[in-house]
């Protein structure tokens, strides 16, 4: 007996009824982003490993997919070194590409590509799958989708206050309660030089956006590794048990920050943003949470994070400021802000939270019943007739019991189903059942389309 298929870990199917859900989200976030006035682009699912490595910080190189070079990759590889088994320096010599990581560096090098046709600012959204070598669990995949919208060329902090009413916007389509949260890494870059450690900002930065996840201790733990004082991690402890209003934790910040520059800079940027936002009363709370990291080494700014408050899951979204990060491939000086949906994870809320409109797994409208060839090439008049109006349609393709049909139907979730034998051919009339209520109707052909719409 042949081995049963399956798919590699970390991965999913989506049958037609859960690509109809998947594609809702896809179609409200895509609503969102052109509403604030966001152009579509794409870029390649694998890119050269020196537009990706060193830009993700070390742990993210190592979650890289690396694609093998075609051909005969062995041959420029010498006994010795196979014998040697080093692994990243095999990985080296034979992969040339890698799948991509996120949206956000494959755009980086676009713009950077690209840089003498774009308008500046340049707003642009993507909607495209990521590829990580992550540990597969629950909210976590090997490949899944990220929604991203993206502005460079504009060092405005309307664009933050923009792309917070876009996350907004997009939950409250959903009706998912988030909780928006908001830090800058120029406070969390303040905050490692008024403690001493300010060569440490990376290890601290990584280590304290697990907080929600490993618990304090652990945190202090991982600090005191990575070789940071333990007055250091003294010094840091009432900072990221900061509570209170978001103003309230500002004012301790704006005190402890007092002599770093760039940390009060952070804070200026930070209130700026939480003022703007309090004004425009969104429908999720927006919260100053000075734990969030966000460890990717690209962020130089704002840093934003959204998590459900209904059900268990990680991040659904987030994004910052990367001012530096088109300098890596030869244009410096371009400050860019943007935001990522989790597609796969959103799509695993709304199932928790059977949020979906009763609509949204509906594709055929009619299926009209298959009774025979003339009957057939009546019905297949009618049924162009429909499509052109916008109406989805299906034909039963084979004249078989009508018990078979009308399972198909109710299997497919199609609301009505057309029956057109001798007698309704002759009258110029459809039989129409309406699959939800059981009650069925006799129509004239020109009366069908406004009765099943």
């Amino acid at each position: 007996m042949a081995q049963k298929p399956s798919i590699p870990k970390g991965t999913r199917d989506f049958s037609p009824a859960e690509m109809s859900r998947r594609n809702y989200i896809f179609d409200t976030i895509k609503q969102t982003f052109k509403r604030f006035g966001f152009q579509q682009i794409e870029t390649p699912s694998m890119e050269t490993l020196q537009t990706l490595m060193g830009k993700y910080g070390e742990e993210g190189d190592k979650l890289l997919f690396k694609i093998l070079n075609s051909g005969d990759y062995l041959n420029k590889i010498s006994d010795e070194e196979l014998t040697k088994r080093d692994s990243l320096h095999l990985a080296a010599l034979l992969c040339e590409k890698g799948l991509r990581y996120d949206l956000t560096v494959p755009f980086a090098r676009y713009v950077v590509m690209h840089r003498d046709e774009l308008q500046l600012p340049f707003k642009r959204y993507q909607i495209q799958p990521v590829w990580r070598a992550d540990r597969p669990q629950k909210g976590r995949y090997r490949e899944f989708y990220q929604c991203d919208a993206d502005i460079v060329g504009s060092d405005s902090l309307i664009n933050e206050i923009e792309l917070m009413q876009m996350e907004d916007a997009v939950f409250t389509s959903f009706g998912i309660r988030v909780q928006i949260k908001i830090n800058n890494r120029k406070i969390l870059t303040g905050i490692a030089e008024v403690i001493g450690a300010a060569d440490k900002i990376v290890d601290i930065t990584v280590a304290i956006d697990k907080l929600d996840k490993i618990g304090l201790e652990k945190v202090n733990e991982e600090l005191a590794a990575n070789g940071i004082s333990a007055e250091a991690i003294e010094k840091l402890q009432p900072i990221i048990t900061l509570s209170g209003s978001n103003e309230d934790k500002l004012k301790v910040i704006e005190q402890v920050l007092a002599n770093s520059e760039i940390g009060m800079i952070g804070v200026e940027e930070t209130r700026f943003i939480f003022k703007a936002l309090d004004a425009l009363k969104l429908n999720n709370e927006v919260q100053f949470d000075i734990t969030l990291a966000r460890g990717l080494n690209y962020y130089t700014g704002a840093i934003f994070e959204v998590k459900a408050l209904d059900t268990p899951m990680g991040s659904i979204s987030g994004g910052g400021r990367y001012d530096n990060l088109t300098g890596i491939f030869g244009m410096p000086g371009l400050s860019g802000v943007g935001i990522s949906f989790g597609a796969d994870r959103i799509y695993d809320v709304l199932n928790a939270l059977n949020l979906y409109p009763e609509d949204t797994i509906e594709t055929t409208r009619v299926m009209f019943v298959n009774f025979g060839e003339k009957e057939t090439a009546c019905c297949m008049q009618l049924a162009s007739a429909l499509r052109r109006n916008g109406i989805a349609v299906e034909i039963y393709p084979d004249n078989t019991k009508m018990k078979k049909q009308m399972a198909y139907a109710n299997a497919k979730n199609i609301p009505f189903v057309a029956m057109v034998g001798e007698n309704e051919m002759a009258t110029s009339q459809v039989s129409l059942k309406n699959m939800v209520t059981g009650e069925q109707q006799t129509v004239a052909f020109d009366e069908l389309e406004s009765l099943i719409k």
